[in-house]
């Protein structure tokens, strides 16, 4: 197998006891990336590799749910005895670096220079590490976001981010061997803009891959449930993700 996928978190809009917010790490071509930083998941990426080997990071979208554990990071490369050989790139959205020197309290991210390397994602933006290539796409968000998709030795992986229905976020699924997707909402309120999926958009949104995994689920579902439904409209198979879990494609 060449490409593995380890879910950190799950939790929307807010970590839970034993269940952080969104992240992933991705392992593949001898590349480790981890996949959004939602709080809590960076002491559980410790359960799984050393934060110091990671390649890159890529964050979706700047909500405190899917980056703030990149605050973790910068204290632990910094500070913590877990400076890494070189800066990590870390894909994100342009005003990443800004917010993360705001919090802390700096004028600018040259404190951060020797640890972290801030890259802005686009549409389209496809980056090779070793073997591994990360293409994102920009998706429908009420914030500036993207959905990934993951390519190793001929496996897939795609990502949704959070996302409301839209054809970029279909095209990335097409293909995929997994494709691990949010259900955030129960059901749309009418006249309100679509920026999260029901389960049934996510199994809508899946019909090219070869298997669903359902993530991001809020507090109006359970994961079981949101699985379910997606599945009846997949026809696939589908499963929902739960921390620790790891999957070979």
């Amino acid at each position: 197998m060449s490409l593995h996928l380890t879910v950190l978190g799950t939790a929307s809009p807010h970590p839970g006891p034993g269940r952080p917010c969104s992240g992933y790490l991705v392992r593949g071509g001898g590349a480790e990336v981890w996949v959004d930083a939602g709080p809590g998941t960076f002491a559980e990426l410790q359960r799984h590799t050393d934060p110091r080997r990671l390649t890159a990071i890529w964050i979706s979208h700047l909500h405190a749910d899917h980056s703030v554990d990149l605050l973790a990071a910068a204290y632990a490369f910094a500070y913590g005895g877990m400076t890494p050989p070189v800066p990590i790139p870390v894909y994100a959205p342009r005003d990443c670096a800004g917010r993360l020197t705001g919090f802390l309290g700096r004028r600018d991210v040259r404190f951060l220079d020797g640890i972290l390397e801030f890259r802005p994602l686009y549409d389209g933006h496809t980056v090779l590490h070793r073997d591994l290539r990360l293409t994102s796409r920009a998706v429908v968000h009420d914030t500036e976001a993207y959905g990934l998709r993951a390519e190793c030795q001929g496996s897939v992986l795609a990502y949704s981010g959070d996302s409301g229905p839209c054809d970029a976020l279909t095209e990335l699924a097409v293909g995929a061997d997994l494709f691990l997707c949010e259900a955030d909402l129960d059901a749309h309120r009418e006249g309100e803009q679509r920026v999260h999926l029901t389960p049934e958009d996510a199994g809508a949104c899946a019909k090219g891959a070869r298997e669903l995994l359902i993530t991001h689920v809020g507090p109006t579902l359970t994961r079981e449930a949101a699985a379910g439904r997606a599945a009846l409209v997949f026809g696939g198979r589908t499963a929902a993700a739960h921390e620790g879990d790891t999957f070979s494609l």
